[in-house]
């Protein structure tokens, strides 16, 4: 299955059979501390007790030696990838962004001695896409269509002002919302289901997520649900008329997601934080989910098309994750639109006064805000659609590392001395020849 879905993803717009040139070269990698205070603290379920300051993110942007540029994020607690450069420059220096299967090479090397880099990949993508003049959505196979948002909450509040605050969404526009739970005991998640539910009633459609994926216990001891405890949760779920429940359980349970759906009268969704195609197949050969939530800044756009498509065969649902940042949400947004059949709603991240659009995409130009309808108007650019804000950027962010092509040259000699430089170089370009 794997080989024959990474085949599919070879469409002729981007299959590297003649590398893009020496000017199409990887020729500068730069990465930025970014942090973007927050109008209020923000507690997110995902860390129950954490207070939440700042929208903080690595950015980092690729430069081939015939100027265009190339962007991505990753989601940080703060400047935890203060040595990445130092790792990660000499994978990148030299690399064709056309060569998409290469670069996730790479990243993988670099991912064994530290950070999973795959939020990097969509950076080459962005590249692609502009040296194409095409969205990358496009070169994927998708088209420009009308973006239908979900709000997505990332808070747990007690049910009273949870409805409320529902219904205030519905007001804005949002026909689905999602609402999250992160209660020690079962009962409190029942009460919470059935109490939203009766002052809500059909005037919203409601999903939520549990959060038991990725269990983060740093400041409150939540326990991790047991299948037993998911199951009589979902039972709740189903007569309340909820549209989806996610991560109910570890998100690398695969047997006990798998029998959690058997057992479920109600929609069961995941997949946001796992290791990409190599762990969702599996799921998908088991059964684990009806909804894939894949996030390309976790597991890599490439990866994500290949779970797209396997879903769209198998019949499955496919949205992307998307509780990163605004990069995040324009990279994720590109692969929502890839599938031009998706009905599927796209997650947008929201949670007044603290997690609002201005601070989540605080380095765009403009915030990605949904008309009255929650629709969205898509980018039709080349690339990503991403346009950062020189001002914001400078307000927001501090550049950490740059390396270029020839300090990367400067930097072999000084550690490895001339000798072995030479050698390595020459290395590289009978090695370059041999795959020409």
């Amino acid at each position: 299955m794997e080989k024959q879905a990474w085949e599919s993803l070879q469409a002729p717009a981007f299959k590297n059979k003649t590398p893009g040139g020496p000017a199409m070269k990887i020729s500068s990698v730069e990465l930025f501390h970014v942090e973007i205070p927050l109008p209020k603290p923000f507690y997110p379920t995902w860390i129950p007790g954490y207070p939440q300051t700042h929208n903080s993110f690595t950015l980092i942007r690729l430069t081939t030696k015939c100027g265009i540029e190339g962007w991505s994020a990753g989601a940080a607690m703060g400047h935890e990838r203060q040595g990445l450069g130092e790792l990660i420059g000499g994978y990148l220096i030299g690399l064709d962004p056309e060569d998409i299967e290469t670069a996730n090479q790479r990243l993988k090397e670099a991912s064994y001695l530290g950070w999973r880099n795959y939020w990097i990949e969509p950076a080459f993508w962005d590249i692609l896409g502009k040296s194409k003049g095409k969205p990358v959505y496009e070169l994927m196979g998708g088209t420009a269509r009308p973006v239908e948002f979900y709000c997505s909450t990332g808070e747990m509040h007690e049910p009273e002002k949870r409805a409320e605050e529902l219904l205030a969404i519905r007001e804005k526009g949002f026909k689905t919302a999602k609402m999250r739970l992160k209660n020690i005991k079962a009962e409190d998640d029942i009460r919470h289901v059935n109490e939203v539910m009766k002052r809500v009633g059909d005037k919203i459609r409601v999903s939520i997520d549990v959060n038991q994926g990725w269990l983060v216990t740093m400041l409150a001891d939540i326990p991790a649900w047991t299948l037993d405890r998911a199951t009589e949760f979902v039972k709740v779920c189903e007569d309340n008329g909820i549209a989806w429940l996610e991560e109910p359980l570890d998100s690398r349970d695969y047997d006990g997601l798998a029998e959690l759906r058997k057992r479920s009268g109600v929609t069961i969704a995941g997949a946001e934080l796992n290791y990409g195609w190599n762990e969702v197949k599996v799921m998908i050969e088991k059964g684990s989910f009806d909804v894939y939530q894949p996030d390309s800044t976790f597991c890599g756009m490439a990866d994500a098309k290949m779970i797209m498509d396997t879903c769209k065969k198998q019949g499955l649902g496919f949205s992307p994750h998307t509780w990163t940042n605004g990069i995040g949400l324009m990279i994720n947004m590109n692969m929502w639109l890839a599938d031009k059949d998706n009905n599927i709603p796209l997650e947008y991240p929201m949670e007044t006064p603290s997690w609002v659009p201005e601070a989540r995409d605080g380095i765009l130009e403009q915030p990605v805000i949904p008309d009255r309808e929650a629709m969205y108007q898509p980018p039709c650019e080349p690339g990503l659609g991403i346009k950062i804000s020189p001002k914001k950027l400078k307000k927001y962010g501090e550049r950490f590392f740059k390396l270029t092509e020839f300090g990367l040259k400067v930097k072999i000699v000084k550690e490895k001395g001339l000798k072995q430089a030479i050698q390595m170089s020459k290395q590289q370009k009978q090695r370059q020849k041999n795959k020409a």
